[in-house]
């Protein structure tokens, strides 16, 4: 047989047994050839590039219509990281960090200044950095750490170091309180010239990296779960509509944050704050963060969004 004939015999069998989806030994008695060369003339289709096989594991049509509907409402560049339905919250996490750390490092850039915003879901991205040394960059805190049951900076100032030094990057940490006590402490605060320095910082931001924080999430957020709020905090919380935060910045269901009495006394910057930095990367796991996630989206807070199948599928839900 000729190589012309070969091929075109090759083509012939290919779109019988894959188009028409004839058996070897039917395509075998139209040709009048053995069922073994049948075979053969398949596996040269595939060899020669005729035929080509592309494996497309299960879910992942639905893991793009996911990111596809989440991109469309919202306005943000997603990433829906598949996850086993038998997951625990925590493998979730995990697996959602690792996608996320790989988002942040593409985006990291020399001379770069970095904000972080402490919090469970950022430790676990920061767990999962690759070290690489970036030339010139700058972490600096977003929102303070101290609290009333004890410093709060300890782990902190842990994750930013860790961040560090993956990256070989100078700290800026913002030794202040998550909450002040009252809102005109803050406010004597922001004129200090140590907290200015740092507020200067957070502005030459380029790019950002925190999570959601909810009152019940399965993993729990450390603002709602580590003393930084008492109960009579929470209540107002409730009565003023607040689902949840984003850098220690409390929103409602719509987005809306202005009239929160909380965030009077938040060392968090604002959503419009956030506005102003190019990049910000948001990264939540975890259905119950679902409701606070849309809020956080509906405040423009996010450019970038990192979030597991079950917490995409939730908050399309929503809506």
């Amino acid at each position: 047989m000729v190589q012309a004939s070969r091929q075109q015999s090759a083509f012939e069998a290919a779109r019988m047994y894959y188009d028409e989806g004839q058996t070897m030994d039917a395509i075998a008695s139209t040709f009048g050839i053995s069922r073994s060369t049948v075979s053969r003339l398949l596996r040269d289709a595939r060899e020669q590039g005729i035929v080509r096989i592309t494996l497309r594991p299960p879910g992942v049509r639905r893991l793009a219509d996911l990111r596809s509907a989440i991109a469309q409402r919202y306005g943000v560049r997603t990433h829906v990281v598949p996850t086993r339905p038998d997951s625990s919250e925590r493998e979730r996490l995990r697996a959602v960090a690792t996608d996320a750390a790989g988002v942040v490092e593409d985006l990291l850039q020399p001379d770069q200044v970095v904000g972080i915003a402490w919090g469970t879901t950022v430790t676990a991205v920061v767990e999962q950095l690759t070290p690489r040394p970036v030339l010139g960059a700058q972490i600096v805190q977003l929102n303070g750490a101290v609290n009333t049951e004890g410093s709060g900076l300890a782990n902190v100032f842990t994750v930013l170091d860790r961040a560090a030094s993956r990256w070989a990057a100078t700290v800026h940490p913002f030794p202040v309180p998550a909450f002040f006590d009252y809102p005109s402490t803050r406010e004597a605060m922001w004129r200090e010239r140590s907290v200015l320095r740092v507020l200067e910082m957070q502005r030459r931001c380029r790019l950002a990296v925190f999570g959601v924080g909810a009152f019940d999430s399965e993993v729990p957020s450390q603002v709602h779960a580590s003393g930084y709020l008492a109960e009579e905090d929470l209540a107002q919380l409730r009565s003023d509509g607040a689902v949840g935060d984003v850098c220690t910045v409390f929103l409602r269901a719509d987005g809306s944050w202005r009239d929160v009495r909380m965030n009077t006394r938040s060392s968090g910057p604002s959503p419009a704050a956030l506005a102003s930095i190019p990049r910000r990367v948001l990264v939540a796991s975890g259905a119950r963060k679902a409701v606070p996630l849309r809020a956080a989206l509906r405040a423009d807070c996010a450019t970038d969004l990192v979030l597991d199948e079950a917490t995409a599928a939730r908050l399309l839900s929503l809506d």
